[in-house]
């Protein structure tokens, strides 16, 4: 690549913003899954805490009238297994597929990932902060090591 292609480099998602009906009651459905910090509020839209990132969820009007098989976001957990029980017990209706997929009241789809299952990684300081201590499978490791950032 020349000088003349240089190009800034993704390093990560700092929040996804989701377009719901009412950021409330977003927030408590939400709040019926997963645990989570509220880290402010607007008129419109909750943000909720998801580590050292943050999920927007933003008052639209137009929320929940299309929905799309494939667009989706991976939310990473410390256990799969709760939020499984807890959609559930909230009789929220899950995706067919081999993984732990969902859709929030207004269409947003929802991919459940466990921490220990994927190569993303947070960084020993976060986790310390969030109060996790959380290690990595063989496959994880595997797929870490491949690209040179296997944990220590």
């Amino acid at each position: 690549m020349s000088d003349d292609d240089e190009r800034a480099r993704t390093v990560g998602i700092n929040h996804v913003a989701l377009s719901v009906g009412d950021a409330e009651e977003a927030r408590e459905f939400y709040a019926s899954i997963f645990d989570f910090e509220v880290r402010g509020r607007t008129d419109s839209a909750v943000f909720l805490d998801v580590g050292d990132q943050f999920l927007a969820l933003t008052e639209d009007a137009t929320a929940g009238r299309t929905t799309d098989d494939h667009r989706h976001f991976g939310l990473v957990v410390d256990d799969a297994d709760l939020v499984e029980e807890r959609l559930n017990e909230a009789e929220v209706e899950r995706i067919a597929t081999a993984g732990l997929d969902f859709r929030d009241p207004w269409g947003n789809r929802i991919q459940v990932v466990q921490y220990d299952e994927v190569q993303f990684t947070k960084a020993d300081h976060v986790l310390d902060g969030m109060g996790l201590d959380l290690g990595k499978s063989e496959s994880a490791r595997a797929e870490l090591a491949e690209k040179g950032m296997a944990p220590e």
